[in-house]
């Protein structure tokens, strides 16, 4: 896939950069790492330069997590409790947990959003939980482009200072994704405990 990746990239210049970073936000196993530091590179031996890069890449970032906040938008709180009516007694979820959850990220989720945008995988699927949560447009469009853009201007430079070696960044990021992954399913894990937990208790 990198291969193909970095071809993609260096035939179509920013556009291809663009296509890709959207194209992440929407299918996460492509690595963003891989567009941004590649992209930082292709500076050093072609017309592109950082900031160009930048903003191609923040572009299509942005515009891809604007289409999963739409799909949030579709399964807001009013279908998750018609799902909740339904099926709710299997589930052991009650319309006051999908509420709970509502109201936390109607607090916090501005700053979730904002650190969120700079882990791997999450940085795409947080924008699903921003529209479900119906978080203000103009608030998450300000955190998702502010988080975004640190994460696109340091690994983008990354690759820019080592040229050639830019791929000794991609394998840094590779640990630095598995630690974020570790943590991710230690908090799923956490997650089902307590509600395995919670359904015992009320049953």
């Amino acid at each position: 896939m990198e291969n193909w990746i970095t071809q993609f990239m260096e035939q179509f210049g920013y556009m291809g950069i663009f296509l890709m970073i959207a194209l992440e936000n929407l299918f996460p196993p492509i690595p963003s790492e891989v567009i941004l530091t590649f992209g930082g590179f292709m500076t050093t031996y072609t017309s592109l330069t950082v900031p160009g890069v930048i903003i191609a890449a923040t572009i299509g970032s942005v515009i891809g997590a604007i289409i999963l906040y739409g799909i949030g938008l579709l399964l807001d709180v009013e279908r998750l409790e018609k799902i909740i009516d339904r099926w709710g007694h299997i589930l052991r979820v009650k319309k006051e947990d999908i509420h709970k959850a509502d109201s936390w990220f109607d607090k916090y989720g501005h700053w979730t959003v904002f650190f969120c945008r700079m882990v791997p995988l999450i940085r795409s699927l947080i924008s699903i939980p921003a529209g479900m949560s119906n978080m203000k447009f103009g608030l998450f469009l300000v955190f998702t482009t502010s988080g975004t853009l640190i994460w696109n201007i340091i690994l983008v430079s990354l690759g820019a200072m080592l040229g050639e070696s830019w791929e000794d960044i991609v394998a840094f990021m590779d640990v630095y994704s598995n630690i974020a992954y570790a943590v991710i399913a230690v908090a799923a894990i956490v997650f089902i405990v307590l509600f395995i937990r919670k359904w015992k208790k009320s049953s």
